[in-house]
């Protein structure tokens, strides 16, 4: 574990406001030229969320992508998941310190231990023996929408938290991308909401490489 000062941060992280002064890092991050598509979702995941996000992501292996997300139960879990069983690079950020008895949630440790093994990394502004506290949660979410060159939404409720990595995307000039779900559905509002507001809709692997401005290979 080493400290990363704001010239090691990745270039798009260093344009955010509120700044961290550093960041603590275990693991390796990803060469120059990676992409880095950040992954926000309820933990609540449903087994719709859950099947869209296995599928866009083993969709983008092979490619020069970074997975970010938070580590947390559902979505986030989720992502990393597919991340690791496609063989691309990923990042977590917890909302915790890094040392091992503090990463948060408890149940998502082996997992944190498993994007380590797998030569990912874990990246927090919070000392590494901090331990979880409610508003770290909000406050890290705006390091993984700064590092993302795109931020996937895969479903959010009326009053899930994922929709304030959802506006922070627009604050940030990120390209904020939803994946589209059943006008009844409760999980699709922040999908919907943010589609009508200029979302770019995605229903395939090609419209997030095209979001990230990659040529997708011949097939």
């Amino acid at each position: 574990m080493h400290e990363l000062l704001p010239s090691q941060y990745p270039p798009q992280l260093r344009e955010i406001p509120q700044l961290p002064e550093r960041l603590w890092l275990r693991g390796a991050l990803p060469p120059p030229g990676h992409k880095y598509l950040t992954v926000v979702g309820s933990r609540a995941l449903s087994d719709y969320g859950r099947e869209a996000c296995t599928t866009l992501i083993h969709g983008l292996a092979g490619y020069s992508i970074s997975i970010v997300s938070g580590l947390a139960l559902g979505a986030d879990a989720a992502a990393h998941e597919a991340a690791l069983s496609a063989g691309l690079h990923t990042i977590a950020f917890p909302g915790s310190g890094l040392a091992d008895h503090r990463i948060a949630p408890r149940t998502n440790a082996p997992l944190a231990r498993a994007i380590l093994d797998a030569g990912g990394a874990l990246l927090s502004e919070y000392d590494p023996d901090m331990s979880a506290q409610p508003w770290m949660f909000p406050a890290r979410n705006r390091l993984m929408v700064g590092m993302a060159d795109a931020v996937l939404m895969l479903e959010a409720g009326e009053q899930s938290g994922t929709l304030i990595s959802a506006r922070l995307a627009g604050e940030y000039n990120r390209e904020l991308l939803c994946v589209p779900h059943r006008i009844t559905d409760a999980h699709g509002y922040g999908s919907t909401r943010f589609l009508r507001l200029g979302a770019t809709l995605v229903s395939e692997p090609a419209h997030i490489l095209e979001a990230l401005g990659i040529a997708p290979r011949e097939r």
